[in-house]
């Protein structure tokens, strides 16, 4: 049984696919299709039913011509998800669980559109009882990424995500990095070299909690990105202030890299609205 909050989103690739089973994307396969190729002679394409009678009449050595289509193919997508420690931290609900609702909606989506799927999670590696190979089966897919659920991590990084590109198809995919990025920047620049083959979608979980909605004046609770662990700090506005200027440089930063590898970058916080990702695509990810 498919839970209420998966729900699909639409999305489309900006390249031919290579693949040869298939599917709803532009292809460079001969076969079925809209995509207008070109005429060939029937001896070299025999279907007869493509006949082009136009170009046979004009064929000056009198073969019989035929019209050709690119066929229509799938393409892989991959989810992969942050389970690092500071994705534990949650205000109206932990980053963990929204990057979960975004995981499944992007197996969902990639089931309706016929497309294969695979589910990579990590925290200092590739954890391999959450991570799935390329795959049409929508319920193990589904089954897996709730896992996450009820996963814990505790003094757990990130690093494992400089191994992830090895998990990747051969051909070129479409990626989506669910992540909040309390990482180095230079392992996210690292990561999106390795990954340049792909179309990398960079998912930004955070939370007000964070920044916005510290307390300007008593004691609260910081969670330190790299370790998830909290601390009781004595704040007041010019801290607090500080600490979203912090963030807002550090947004910043996030942005001039992701744009630098043409990935734009689509923040989401406390909810998750398949829409969301449909307008990411409808403005960023043009065929």
């Amino acid at each position: 049984m498919i839970a209420d909050y998966v729900k699909p989103f639409a999305y489309s690739i900006p390249w031919k696919s290579s693949s040869v089973h298939f599917g709803d994307h532009r292809g460079t396969q001969r076969g079925l299709g809209d995509e207008y190729q070109g005429n060939v002679p029937l001896v070299d394409y025999p279907d007869a039913r493509r006949m082009d009678l136009r170009q046979t009449l004009r064929d000056p050595y009198e073969q019989i011509q035929v019209k050709t289509f690119n066929q229509n193919n799938t393409s892989p997508l991959f989810a992969i998800c942050d389970v690092s420690s500071s994705m534990q931290f949650g205000g109206k609900q932990r980053k963990l669980d929204l990057a979960m609702h975004i995981a499944a909606s992007i197996a969902y989506s990639a089931h309706g559109m016929g497309d294969l799927f695979s589910f990579i999670a990590y925290h200092d590696h590739v954890i391999e009882d959450l991570t799935l190979p390329l795959s049409h089966h929508i319920f193990h897919s589904l089954e897996v990424i709730d896992q996450l659920a009820v996963y814990r991590s505790k003094l757990a990084g990130s690093a494992g995500i400089a191994d992830v590109p090895m998990y990747l198809s051969q051909h070129r995919s479409l990626v989506f990095w669910i992540s909040d990025f309390h990482i180095p920047l230079e392992l996210i620049e690292q990561t999106l070299n390795a990954m340049s083959a792909h179309q990398v979608v960079p998912i930004v979980l955070w939370d007000d909690r964070e920044h916005q909605k510290l307390p300007q004046f008593g004691f609260g609770n910081l969670i330190d990105p790299e370790t998830g662990l909290a601390r009781t700090m004595f704040f007041r506005k010019s801290l607090r202030d500080q600490f979203i200027e912090a963030f807002n440089r550090r947004r910043e930063a996030l942005d001039r890299l992701f744009v630098k590898f043409d990935y734009p970058a689509l923040y989401l916080q406390d909810t998750f609205k398949p829409e969301a990702l449909t307008n990411y695509f409808e403005q960023y990810i043009s065929i």
